[in-house]
């Protein structure tokens, strides 16, 4: 399993490293899919996707300068047939996965048939998140009510064993202060980071290592 968990995508040159360390490669010898899906459950998320896919998100991600690019939406793919779409996930470097609501991104990821799919894609794809698109991969993931799913349905995949905050005491977000997020994990029972910005965590099957030039904080149950 090899995933880059980022805060606010390839922010840096620390984090950027960290991502042609999991490639293997230059970026610039990598294909990509990019996953827009989980911002449309957030106000304004149509503007969002656009600004993912076209790389003028605040958060770097699709303008690394990628061998090849294409948008993976997941809403689509339980109406297209698999051997339309599978090869081409099989064949792609890298899954870029970008910000928004994580109980709407999992969903999607389980309805498309894209979750069944991580543990054998994972021995060789990097899974790229951002925000919501790398707090939907622990146990714990949150939700912003934009949406009309069951109120059971999953808020996370848990394909790793620790908890995760993006954007710590940004400026846009004060519920993300430190005492905000330290309230939050003392009620989650697995280690949790709280990244900011310029942080990211590399894991690299059970090695985890947090990637930083800016802070961050791991809280322990």
């Amino acid at each position: 399993m090899r995933l880059l968990l980022t805060s606010a995508g390839i922010s840096n040159p620390s984090i950027r490293d960290a991502l042609a360390d999991l490639l293997g490669k230059p970026i610039a010898e990598s294909s990509a899919l990019c996953v827009p899906t989980a911002a449309y459950a957030l106000p304004g998320g149509a503007g969002m996707a656009w600004r993912l896919i076209s790389g003028s998100a605040l958060s770097p991600l699709c303008e690394l300068g990628w061998k090849s690019l294409g948008v993976l939406e997941l809403t689509a793919l339980p109406s297209i047939k698999k051997e339309h779409w599978v090869p081409m996930v099989q064949e792609t470097d890298a899954l870029l996965v970008g910000g928004g609501d994580p109980q709407y991104l999992c969903y999607w990821m389980q309805q498309s048939g894209l979750a069944d799919l991580f543990p054998s894609l994972l021995r060789k794809m990097v899974y790229v998140g951002v925000s919501g698109g790398s707090m939907v991969m622990p146990p714990f993931g949150t939700t912003y009510d934009g949406h009309n799913l069951p109120t059971d349905s999953d808020r996370a995949l848990g394909l790793v064993d620790f908890a995760l905050f993006a954007h710590l005491d940004h400026e846009r977000f004060p519920e993300y202060s430190l005492a905000n997020l330290e309230r939050l994990a003392a009620t989650i029972p697995v280690p949790t980071y709280a990244l900011d910005d310029q942080t990211a965590i590399k894991v690299i099957d059970d090695n985890v290592e947090v990637v930083s030039e800016g802070h961050w904080k791991l809280f322990t149950p």
